[in-house]
């Protein structure tokens, strides 16, 4: 597989970190269910076919953090962006959601 960095170009997973789903976000610890979210949060994954945003890390290059979807079914990636621009597109989608 090869990810399509946007400061380095095509390289190979090698060089790449993967560090998980990039839509899981923290659960409130003031919620008064909190210890239940926050095991959820930790150790329970939705592991679905199909399209998969995830955190890379660009460890032997630029150092970028990377937010790549992924079929997880083909490793067929569609889409490489850098986490600090993908990041304001989530929340934002996420406030139209609710």
């Amino acid at each position: 597989m090869r990810i399509a960095c946007p400061h380095c170009g095509e390289r190979s997973l090698d060089e790449f970190l993967y560090s998980g789903d990039a839509t899981v976000t923290r659960p409130d610890f003031a919620s008064p269910t909190a210890m239940d979210e926050y095991v959820a949060y930790t150790f329970e994954r939705a592991n679905p076919p199909g399209l998969h945003r995830e955190l890379w890390y660009h460890a032997a290059g630029c150092h970028a953090w990377l937010v790549v979807t992924r079929n997880v079914s083909t490793h067929a990636i569609t889409k490489v962006e850098l986490a600090r621009d993908a990041a304001p597109a989530a929340k934002a989608s996420t406030k139209d959601a609710v």
